[in-house]
């Protein structure tokens, strides 16, 4: 939005802030993101990823899903760049991903939700 003329000029800042402002291409990694984490049931199995790394059996009995169900969310997770994997024999192991926007959305849904982390608690 480089130079570009706005039909109305209001005195702000407006050409400061379009200066500025993120491309479609640039934000699409944090709208994928947040799309994600729009469904309460991934919500729940990224925030419990958020605080250990735990095999698909394990977070649905935890989350109080089916198997099937969780394995659904755990792909979409995996390809926002949310949560990452790895084999150990024929289990699979998830966890969040050591990215600045997991952190990030991690410390928000705590925030927002008001939520403590485990670690947290542990400390009073």
């Amino acid at each position: 939005m480089k130079n570009q003329i706005l039909p109305h000029d209001h005195g702000g800042h407006e050409d400061k802030v379009a200066e500025h402002m993120p491309t479609e291409s640039e934000i699409a990694g944090v709208s994928e993101a947040m799309k994600q984490l729009g469904d309460p049931s991934r919500l729940r199995i990224f925030w419990l990823l958020c605080h250990c790394e735990e095999c698909v059996l394990n977070i649905a009995a935890l989350v109080n899903m089916s198997s099937p169900a969780v394995s659904h969310h755990l792909k979409l997770l995996k390809s926002s760049g949310l949560i990452v994997s790895r084999r150990e024999g024929k289990e699979m192991y998830y966890r969040t991903a050591d990215t600045e926007l997991a952190q990030v959305l991690h410390h928000t849904i705590e925030k927002l939700g008001k939520i403590t982390c485990p670690e947290d608690s542990e400390k009073s």
